[in-house]
């Protein structure tokens, strides 16, 4: 029994960190409806500043850390909500994800570039070290100071926000922020404060973490997707919620590590899952303060930006037949590096183009769809190992069992939309995530390899790594073929979807993007849509899974991690959402940019994050909308007559 108590003492003690997360990040939310992907890295943030704070001062050097450190992330916190998320303000609430989830690169790499990638550690004031007896048993008297102080923080900020003027400010500018305006009270400056304390509130939950535990670069990531799980299970912006959600978390994370060892990492998302589809707003409701949001514009481009139609196509054409010379310059022109590089771009302009057919054209913004992705990877490696080394089979299986998760997760996300999509997308991403550590079939941490891939089938035909080819006197080695089936099946993939977006299927997604209601009105089954245009994406990642497993020749859970499904998001957003090519395009420059900038510099995230964030605040419709962008500007001239003209070919 004592080890039971002993447990819940545990579960409430990391419950109270991820409710010091959890809370920020919801009043955030609630307040300015702002879905901040790095509150994570302001919670590290607060951790790094602590060690540089408390060492020359030793144990007394807690206390000033505990004080000083979330001030200075508070202050960075008001920076980046004046600068960055300010100008986004009246937009889709999904560009402000996006913005977020930039930063979260560039705050990662700055922790690693001050702070260096080692683990650290800084001690806690002497006067909190040592145990005492409770009900039988020691206990960290460390441990009881974070409970009593991370609960007294929830509660003064909870005083705070009820039985304060600056309270009731926040509050009334959560449910009509015109009206305050309307009053001469200055609301922006009240939701920079707002995202200052928030920020701040987190980075106290990374002190005092700090001096329980070592802090490392990949704490801001091993704690946001828990604290999203807290805020849906309380209620999207509701502090309540969080501080309940946290405690909630807490407790079953450490009993389910001391008891059920098994089911460690699922049983949250599970929870996360079940509590989407029954009630998506969370055992506490909608935000305290905060009223239903207004209607948003579309995410998409749907622009073909300075050329025609025609001239788009002589562009396609010039891309394909420059991506079939490319082999024709090894070893004479550049290193077989090239067409490495390549390959991996048309694997992910692929994968790009599988989440533009939901986020373009259907609007839904999936943030789990790197799960698709390993389910191909892992599939195709499987069928290698364990029934045949076919690639075609392998590639034909991959597509179908990515297509049929994707039918029922998309039959149980379907029926919620928006915030709450992009989080039960999220939430099923982590549980395949989290599964294939648990089974030794699939390689556990270290993933699966050995397979020897085959052009063929039934046994007859020949093993990739053995096909070379010679047309007179061009040879053409086995990667350079591997190459020439990525770039015919990225042809023939965009193909197809171009074709079926300009069938009557893709006009009803569209028509479902611009507007549900009307949609529904006028007779179309608008869930069903949605979901066959979710299964053909399933596939098409599982398709490039598979691919980036045969060529690569191994997969881990990597493949799975949600950080892979940030980045798609980024290069379909760079590119422009809504346009077909201009995921694929974005997959070319992210990659590219990759490869360059980490040749480099080591923090090359950082400068890819910066790049994204401006995108994100100045050109939002990616890079294809870059034309327009000048020509608004006056910075390029470009007549009326081609712009309309431009217009009606995509029409």
């Amino acid at each position: 029994m004592s080890l039971l108590f002993e447990q819940l003492l545990n579960g409430l003690t990391i419950g109270v960190v991820y409710v010091l997360i959890a809370a920020g990040l919801s009043v955030i939310f609630g307040v300015m409806d702002v879905i901040n992907f790095s509150h994570g890295e302001l919670f590290a943030l607060g951790a790094y500043f602590a060690i540089s704070l408390a060492a020359p001062f030793g144990g007394p050097g807690f206390w000033l850390a505990l004080v000083v450190a979330p001030l200075l992330v508070g202050i960075i916190g008001a920076a980046i909500e004046r600068f960055t998320i300010r100008p986004l303000y009246g937009r889709n609430p999904l560009y402000q994800i996006l913005l977020t989830f930039g930063l979260v690169l560039v705050i990662a790499d700055v922790i690693v570039l001050i702070w260096g990638r080692q683990q650290q550690q800084f001690s806690g004031p002497p006067s909190l070290a040592g145990s005492i007896q409770i009900f039988g048993f020691s206990y960290s008297i460390y441990n009881l100071f974070i409970i009593v102080f991370g609960l007294a923080l929830a509660g003064a900020i909870w005083y705070g926000l009820n039985n304060t003027r600056v309270g009731l400010v926040i509050r009334a500018g959560a449910q009509d922020r015109e009206m305050v305006q309307n009053l001469g009270i200055e609301i922006d400056r009240y939701y920079t404060l707002v995202f200052g304390v928030g920020s701040a509130i987190a980075a106290a939950g990374g002190v005092v973490l700090g001096g329980y535990q070592s802090v490392s670069p990949a704490m801001g990531h091993s704690v946001i997707i828990p604290a999203f799980v807290i805020v849906v299970l309380g209620g999207l912006g509701s502090f309540r919620g969080a501080v309940a959600g946290g405690l909630l978390v807490g407790v079953i994370q450490t009993l389910t590590r001391s008891y059920v060892p098994l089911l460690e990492g699922l049983v949250v998302f599970l929870l996360m899952i079940a509590v989407l589809l029954v009630k998506p707003s969370g055992l506490f409701g909608d935000p305290e303060w905060q009223e239903a949001g207004e209607e948003h514009t579309t995410l998409s481009t749907g622009s073909g930006g300075i050329l025609t139609k025609s001239q788009r196509l002589r562009v396609g054409a010039a891309v394909v037949g420059a991506l079939l010379v490319i082999p024709l310059g090894t070893n004479v022109l550049y290193s077989p590096y090239i067409v490495s590089i390549t390959s991996d771009i048309l694997i992910w302009a692929l994968f790009a183009l599988s989440l533009d057919l939901v986020l373009g054209y259907a609007g839904l913004v999936s943030l789990g769809h790197a799960m698709f992705y390993g389910l191909g990877a892992y599939t195709t490696m499987l069928t290698m190992l364990h029934l045949t080394p076919s690639v075609p089979v392998a590639l034909v299986i991959a597509i179908i069992v990515a297509g049929i998760i994707a039918w029922v997760v998309g039959y149980l996300s379907i029926r919620v939309s928006g915030i709450y999509f992009a989080m039960i997308t999220l939430a099923f991403a982590q549980v395949f995530y989290n599964l294939v550590y648990k089974f030794e079939w699939t390689g556990s941490s270290q993933g699966l390899y050995g397979a020897t891939p085959m052009y063929g089938i039934a046994g007859i035909g020949v093993a990739v790594g053995d096909l070379s080819l010679s047309v007179g006197p061009i040879s053409i080695s086995s990667a350079e073929v591997f190459y020439y089936l990525l770039v015919v099946i990225a042809v023939c993939s965009f193909l197809l979807v171009r074709r079926i977006m300009a069938a009557p299927f893709g006009s009803v997604l569209k028509s479902i993007r611009e507007s549900q209601k009307r949609s529904r009105f006028v007779g179309y089954n608008v869930t069903a849509h949605k979901r066959n245009a979710f299964v053909l994406s399933g596939g098409l990642a599982g398709l490039a899974g598979g691919l980036y497993a045969i060529s690569n020749g191994f997969v881990s859970p990597d493949v799975l991690h949600w950080l892979r499904s940030g980045e798609l998001v980024v290069m379909a957003v760079l590119g422009g959402i809504g346009t077909l090519y201009g995921p694929m395009l974005g997959a070319g420059v992210f990659i590219f940019f990759e490869d360059l900038l980490s040749t480099y510099i080591e923090q090359w995230r950082m400068v890819l994050g910066t790049i994204f964030i401006l995108f994100v605040i100045y050109v939002p419709r990616g890079i294809v909308s870059i034309g327009p962008y000048l020509r608004d500007r006056g910075i390029i001239d470009i007549t009326e007559q081609r712009f309309e003209r431009s217009e009606i070919d995509d029409d």
